[in-house]
């Protein structure tokens, strides 16, 4: 039996490799591209993506899921555009594709310049 560790950064960890495990901890599960690839281009309502996952085979909890919303919104991936106020209860987020293209210059914290 494989045990995993979680990757723990070295003491002398270049800052460049926290930007790609931010990304790579957002995006390691099926469920958050499956969020990403249904929002696409538009916007939509937490509801809407908790029932494209159900309706998908996706067997979650709603904190399961709520999880793995905040895990993206953390990560710049998602998030909020908009409220939908219904009943008493608390609005209902409207989400939206935040980062729809990920760049992790590797010299971006080099004063040299690289010429091709």
């Amino acid at each position: 039996m494989t045990i995993h560790k979680p990757c723990k950064p070295p003491k002398d960890a270049h800052p460049t490799w926290y930007e790609i495990r931010k990304f790579g901890k957002a995006l390691r599960f099926r469920t958050r591209w499956t969020i990403i690839e249904f929002i696409g281009l538009e916007t939509k309502s937490t509801k809407e993506i908790y029932n494209h996952l159900i309706n998908n085979g996706e067997q979650l909890t709603k904190q399961g899921f709520y999880y793995h919303l905040q895990e993206l919104k953390k990560a710049d991936i998602i998030e909020v555009t908009d409220y939908i106020e219904e009943g008493g209860g608390a609005p209902e987020k409207i989400w939206r594709l935040k980062t729809r293209t990920i760049i992790i210059d590797l010299l971006k914290n080099n004063d040299e310049t690289c010429e091709e």
